[in-house]
């Protein structure tokens, strides 16, 4: 691996958690590209533990062109280089790191106690009474700042020896300081916002007994996080928890024993067990807030919205629309009520009526367009929903996480409940998409004199994070709730949304083999299905269609019809290689300049957010390096090699990815290949994806099965019970 030798100059930028930017002078190096810069400075970039310019570092690493900053050296690990030779451990001694030692003393400590000195005084403070004129007082000072310097270095080296990377170990030194060594002792564990709770449990079974009572703690809570993510559940019960112990870390645990554990981690407020319900505190935590902020919001005072019928009269004549009674039963509801849930599926005006409420609310509190974005919020779980959002509204619409400022590096939010937004309508899309922890978040980050109004499809694919928030709350029957039903057609011959009805009610009428204006089903075996899809591709770029217009999507990412291989093919249809355009190998797949990609996690310091489309607009070559630029709508952000996991292609993306996202030619496969995940939600959700055309691709059996299939189990939530609770004034 290149390095570099030499010393910081600089501070340029440096955070909490250890990333540090600044100016390095280079005194040796291995990298050819970096020999004529030594003895000169470079920037450099990465994890360096209390970085000082008194210090000589070996960084490990490379030098890379980064589009927006220029020339970089990205450290990848790095070492303190401890002084050798008589000169350098003079000056080292001499240095501000050491107190109570000038340049006359440590002549005279090297002179008596040589080259080795700085071992010899950690060994013993004794040893430097040898040096003649050497009072205790001084003793003790250059001790100790020997001592406090090399303590950081010290934890560093056996951290590494344990198992962890320099950059884990920095991180966790960052963050604990001198007790690190302290918790490697006590509880490993304690490291799992740092380090991955398997690398963890691999190092803590090296040095301990898997039956240590510190890790049968810290693996029933891992089991009880990973069911949450897996299934969606806040509680779980004995028997399966028991079970996930012995699949997940072959732990064979009898009821007694179970009973110890569980029972130590109530002591410690880890877990709470309600009846035979076993809840991580904070997920019960997160409930019970989430019924107490919704009822203190719903009981608190607010005005009433008069003369609705001569607006909403006026605001139809303005926009040239004809509300029907769902939809004015719920725009009044929206205006009146501290808390309204509007849930409907695709084409039944739920953007419509968000449009309708907030032109009603701005007239009649005579906002101006100032005035409107300090007292309106338009929120969705996902980029692209936002997006929609603003389009329909004219007004400016976020992501939540984006609204309450969500910090990556600490995984917590900014605005919460020392630190609320103060918006007074208050309007969320796509609910079904957000989860226990996102939606208590958004209620500590705002006020109780709110309208809250929470547009989505109770009959939509729950939310990836635990919970089944949207459905507790309208099961509660605790709050204003319309549920629109009345279909609005695009024209007399099509059926998008009436498929999709008839998919949520299982009542598929014999129109869904018939071809439509916006619709078709193309019968064809699993072997065929790529070649049908091929297929269609190209006569829609022959017709005219916009490639970006097109997406396909699919249940499963492994197999013959999954997304990976879809992918690879429509690439190479849409994208093909050419000599003018750059392409990069990571792993086993091709990106290419003008891929089409999406993003999978969200990263809202470069404002992209999980389930955004961009292209890849450029890709910048360095030595033995090279970033990519993607264009996300006109916001372009850098991914160096490293961060590439963090996007896929997206000429074929999940259902589950789409959600919160609308495209105007939807192409679906249904085969057999995907029995596993061919149930009745998730095509409803990937038929309501399509906003003017939708083909299915596949065999009508699987079609059917899915349709009729209830697979998704039913989530264990405890939101539904606490929130009747809470409003009957019954303690829960």
């Amino acid at each position: 691996m290149n390095y570099i030798k030499g010393n910081i100059r600089t501070t340029i930028f440096e955070s909490n958690t250890g990333f540090f930017v600044g100016t390095f002078k280079i005194k040796e190096t291995n990298d050819e590209q970096l020999q004529e810069k030594i003895g000169k400075v470079v920037t450099i970039t990465g994890i360096i533990l209390e970085p000082n310019v008194d210090d000589n570092y070996q960084l490990f690493g490379k030098y890379i062109c980064n589009e927006r900053y220029g020339y970089q050296f990205v450290i990848d690990s790095y070492e303190k280089i401890k002084p050798e030779g008589k000169d350098a451990v003079i000056d080292f001694l001499s240095s501000n790191l050491i107190k109570g030692c000038g340049k006359k003393t440590a002549i005279k400590i090297v002179e008596i106690l040589g080259e080795k000195a700085i071992d010899l005084i950690k060994e013993n403070k004794n040893n430097l009474m040898m040096v003649p004129n050497m009072s205790l007082i001084k003793a003790d000072k250059i001790y100790q700042s020997i001592i406090d310097y090399s303590l950081v270095d010290d934890i560093l080296i056996n951290l590494k020896k344990l198992g962890f990377t320099i950059n884990e170990a920095t991180k966790i030194v960052k963050k604990y300081q001198d007790k690190t060594m302290i918790y490697v002792d006590e509880n490993l564990y304690y490291f799992k916002e740092i380090v991955s709770f398997e690398k963890l449990d691999r190092i803590f079974k090296s040095i301990h007994d898997p039956y240590d009572d510190v890790r049968l703690l810290a693996c029933t809570l891992e089991v009880m996080e990973y069911l949450s993510n897996k299934n969606g559940d806040v509680y779980y019960y004995k028997e399966e928890l028991i079970d996930a112990l012995k699949q997940q870390y072959k732990l064979f645990i009898d009821d007694e024993m179970f009973k110890n554990i569980i029972n130590e981690l109530i002591k410690k407020n880890l877990v709470v067990l309600i009846d035979d319900k076993y809840f991580l505190s904070k997920l019960d935590m997160m409930e019970r807030e989430i019924s107490r902020m919704l009822f203190d919001i719903a009981n608190n005072p607010h005005k009433e919205f008069k003369n609705f019928d001569n607006k909403i009269k006026r605001l139809q004549e303005e926009l040239d629309v004809c509300y029907n009674e769902e939809q004015k039963k719920a725009i009044f509801a929206s205006l009146n009520n501290p808390i309204t849930i509007i849930s409907g599926g695709p084409g039944t005006g739920k953007t419509t009526i968000v449009n309708a409420i907030t032109r009603l609310y701005i007239e009649y509190y005579k906002l101006s367009p100032i005035e409107a974005s300090v007292n309106i919020a338009l929120l969705a779980p996902t980029g692209r929903a936002s997006k929609k959002l603003s389009l329909a509204t004219n007004l400016k619409a976020s992501t939540i996480h984006r609204y309450l400022k969500w910090n990556k590096e600490t995984n917590d939010f900014q605005v919460n409940e020392y630190n609320k937004n103060h918006h007074k309508l208050i309007i969320v899309d796509e609910v079904s998409m957000v989860d226990t922890y996102l939606f208590y978040s958004l209620l500590c980050g705002i006020n109780d004199d709110v309208k809250l109004i929470l547009v989505g499809d109770t009959f939509q694919l729950p939310s990836v994070g635990a919970g089944l928030v949207l459905n507790d709350l309208v099961l509660s029957n605790q709050f204003s709730f319309i549920s629109l039903e009345t279909i609005y057609r695009q024209s007399s011959n099509s059926y998008i949304p009436y498929l999709a009805k008839e998919i949520k009610e299982k009542k598929l009428s014999d129109d869904y083999l018939l071809k439509k204006d916006d619709y078709n089903f193309l019968k064809c075996s699993n072997m065929k299905i790529k070649d049908m899809i091929k297929e269609i591709i190209l006569r829609s770029i022959e017709k005219g269609i916009n490639e970006d217009d097109v997406i396909i999507l699919a249940p499963m990412y492994k197999g013959e019809n999954g997304i990976d291989n879809l992918n690879q093919i429509l690439q190479s249809i849409i994208n093909p290689p050419t000599k003018d355009k750059l392409e990069v190998t990571y792993f086993d797949v091709i990106y290419r300049e003008n891929d089409k990609v999406l993003q999978l996690v969200n990263n809202p310091d470069c404002n992209v957010y999980n389930g955004d489309i961009g292209h890849i607009k450029k890709i910048i070559f360095s030595k033995d390096n090279y970033s990519i630029l993607i264009d996300f709508d006109g916001n372009e952000v850098i991914y160096q090699k490293e961060d590439l996991n963090s996007i896929k292609h997206a000429y074929a993306i999940t259902i589950h990815k789409s959600q919160g996202s609308e495209f105007a030619n939807v192409i679906l496969p249904v085969c057999k290949n995907y029995y596993k995940m061919l149930y009745n939600k998730l095509i409803y959700t990937g038929v309501s994806r399509a906003k003017n055309s939708l083909v299915i691709v596949g065999d009508e059996t699987s079609f059917l099965m899915a349709v009729n299939n209830d697979y998704a189990e039913k989530r264990k939530t405890d939101l539904l019970n606490k929130i009747k609770n809470k409003f009957n004034n019954i303690d829960s």
